[in-house]
């Protein structure tokens, strides 16, 4: 017997160097509706330490009711590292492999740097990878079949 009944992931939030042009790709990318947006307080004092002020951050409802938040806290010039204790990327869900094909076009006429489409039959899943400002891996997922 598990310790916690959980349905599911509530939220997650990204540390981001540069509030406005995370906003700014996660936008242009997903076109998400913003919830919450406390980006114009992120360089005020203490606000960057304020889960009551959202960090100065911003965010977003997924399609599927998930919140998605941007917090401006890293340094500016750091980069992600996956290879590092933490976060190694983020996937979201698209519907079926078409879309994967589709989105792939769509970020390289937008000139965002991304992978190919890769069939994983053992998983049964077809997956997208691309990165955003600040290096943090994201991927598109959908059903093989």
């Amino acid at each position: 017997m598990s310790l916690i009944s959980s349905s599911g992931i509530a939220h997650a939030r990204l540390t981001v160097t540069d509030i406005e042009r995370s906003k700014a790709f996660y936008e242009h990318v997903f076109g998400w509706p913003v919830v919450i947006d406390a980006s114009d307080r992120a360089g005020e004092p203490g606000v960057h330490d304020s889960p009551e002020q959202f960090y100065g951050g911003t965010v977003y409802r997924t399609p599927s009711g998930e919140l998605f938040g941007l917090r401006p806290v890293a340094p500016a010039g750091q980069r992600f590292d996956s290879a590092q204790t933490g976060l190694d990327h983020v996937s979201f869900q698209v519907e079926a492999r078409e879309d994967l094909v589709t989105a792939r076009q769509r970020l390289a006429a937008a000139e965002i740097s991304h992978g190919e489409v890769i069939d994983l039959p053992d998983s049964g899943l077809s997956i997208l990878s691309f990165s955003d400002p600040d290096g943090i891996h994201l991927e598109l997922t959908a059903p093989l079949a």
